[in-house]
């Protein structure tokens, strides 16, 4: 009998660890690129997309790489390892999740944020641009 409460006890208590850990990993800070830049945790970055700037996918590599201006006007290099999203071209605002390190910001989640059908023409023709 009292094995069987240890055990339990013990699976238990891996389940909450487990359970508290990836809580922990999904619990995301946003915050601005200088904010990122500081920190070596997993963050968020929302801002929009540079158009002027270069922005490419590499096939080789299997890595698509653009500019992102965040909303205090700062500019980082985006590394996201994977393809572009598919409405990327057409969002008004991306959200990276990743790591800043060596200069770039690394991203292993993209997630934009595609215009309302709501917003003026004048709005959507900015984005289609």
């Amino acid at each position: 009998m009292k094995i069987k409460i240890i055990v339990g006890s013990v699976l238990i208590a891996v389940f909450i660890i487990f359970g508290a850990y990836s809580f922990m990993e999904s619990n995301v800070k946003y915050v601005t690129i200088e904010e990122a830049k500081k920190t070596a945790k997993k963050v968020q970055i929302v801002g929009e997309w540079v158009r002027d700037k270069e922005s490419y996918y590499d096939a080789r590599l299997n890595q698509f790489v653009f500019y992102l201006k965040d909303d205090n006007g700062e500019i980082v290099k985006v590394v996201h390892k994977g393809p572009r999203p598919n409405n990327f071209e057409i969002a008004s605002h991306v959200v990276v999740k990743g790591y800043y390190k060596d200069g770039k910001f690394e991203s292993q989640e993209i997630l934009t944020k595609c215009p309302s059908k709501y917003q003026s023409a004048d709005a959507l023709k900015k984005y289609q641009n």
